[in-house]
């Protein structure tokens, strides 16, 4: 009996150093955390502080049409993220691609307006973007040795863009430029991949991003639910709709084909559906439609 009650003891005393321990382990992971998260934001706001350059800024007047609807304060703070942004990811040029200044920026720019508004840490879930010069076919995926295949594996088809759950995010350049260039046509790969991504930050591509409240996230499900299921009933019937077929394919594609046409032709989507507009106005906490017909960018002469 001694015996069980010593070894009973000892194990009582195990346990709680054990706990101490992990709660030391546990207390020294935090304060790293927070040193890391210190240092990164000294980090970050020497480059925010950096001045911007003069040949990036002209890039980003020629190649994105947003730009120049932005105040002068909504232009500075976007420049600021576009120097964190393009520091802390790592880009890969593909296909015989060399990735430039120019190829860097104006990806940058679009997938940093996304933020203009939001609270965030710059696509925590974005390590590496993987830009290709034109169209690609990605590799047909293989099954692995302890999958089985209960439906055909889905062939490879010819993409312009694509974001990983836990993965990169893959780009086009013909695509980027002719998007960010011609808004008026409502397609844009940038907007529509980090769309995806912002998506992704809760750990599902359900087509609701992480929201600020249940009262937000109530209005979400309740007009996005609505508006999909409208879109799905027009494509059915081979009604055109202002959102296009692709939005129909899922919840998550919809979140991302309604980014960009809310970007990109605010006043169509207004117009066509306004409780839409208006759920993305509060999520972005932009207004796009007030930008249209604003230039602030000095034409040359």
């Amino acid at each position: 009996m001694e015996w069980k009650s010593g070894a009973s003891e000892i194990r009582t005393v195990y346990l709680h150093k054990t706990a101490y321990r992990m709660l030391e382990v546990k207390n020294s992971h935090l304060q790293g955390a927070l040193m890391f998260q210190w240092l990164s934001n000294l980090h970050r706001r020497k480059l925010a502080e950096m001045p911007f350059s003069a040949s990036w800024e002209e890039i980003i007047r020629r190649n994105v049409a947003h730009y120049c609807m932005l105040d002068t304060a909504e232009q500075t703070h976007l420049k600021a993220l576009i120097q964190i942004f393009i520091a802390e990811k790592n880009w890969e040029g593909c296909g015989g691609l060399e990735l430039t200044d120019e190829i860097r920026v104006t990806i940058s720019a679009q997938a940093c307006l996304l933020l203009l508004g939001l609270p965030h840490e710059f696509y925590r879930n974005v390590l590496s973007i993987l830009v290709y010069p034109s169209t690609v076919v990605p590799p047909k995926r293989k099954l692995s040795h302890f999958e089985i295949a209960l439906a055909p594996v889905e062939a490879t088809h010819p993409i312009i863009g694509q974001a990983f759950q836990q993965g990169p995010v893959i780009l086009i350049w013909d695509a980027i430029l002719n998007g960010s260039r011609h808004p008026e046509q409502g397609h844009n790969v940038v907007y529509h991949e980090f769309a995806h991504k912002l998506d992704m930050l809760d750990g599902a591509a359900d087509g609701t991003p992480p929201l600020r409240d249940r009262k937000e996230f109530q209005d979400w499900v309740v007009t996005c639910s609505r508006e999909y299921l409208r879109l799905k009933s027009e494509v059915k019937a081979g009604r055109k709709s202002f959102l296009g077929a692709y939005g129909s394919t899922n919840e998550a594609e919809f979140f991302s084909v309604a980014t960009e046409e809310f970007f990109d032709r605010p006043l169509r989507m207004k117009e066509h559906s306004p409780d839409l507009y208006r759920v993305l106005k509060e999520y972005y906490r932009q207004d796009p439609a007030e930008r249209v017909g604003r230039n602030t960018c000095v034409k040359e002469e």
